[in-house]
């Protein structure tokens, strides 16, 4: 099985010891993004992921929909974007992506 060239890497994988410490970083943060009411665009998913490599740490509020929609975008995110869901609670998901390492920097 190959990946397509422009697919994020699979999210990563998460603890629960990891999960509870993500969880206690993202108390104190406010959503940085707004899915609103066109769902989950183009746009939306660029603006998450440019968000996810500034901060890597990240709240989303999610527009309207029923509890399934909202969880089908919230997994949909997740795989468009290579981001670990560490929780979703009503209409904000908390999303976590570790920086990649830059090649060019000294070891």
């Amino acid at each position: 099985m190959t990946d397509a060239p422009n697919s994020p890497p699979p999210a990563p994988t998460l603890t629960t010891r990891e999960r509870a410490h993500l969880k206690a970083r993202a108390h104190a943060l406010e959503p940085v993004v707004r899915v609103g009411h066109a769902g989950l665009t183009d746009a939306a998913v660029a603006s998450i992921d440019r968000a996810l490599e500034a901060h890597e740490l990240i709240k989303v509020r999610l527009g309207e929909g029923e509890r399934e929609e909202r969880a089908e975008m919230s997994a949909a995110i997740g795989a468009r974007t290579g981001a670990a869901l560490v929780q979703r609670v009503g209409r904000v998901l908390v999303l976590w992506r570790p920086r990649p390492i830059e090649k060019d920097a000294v070891p």
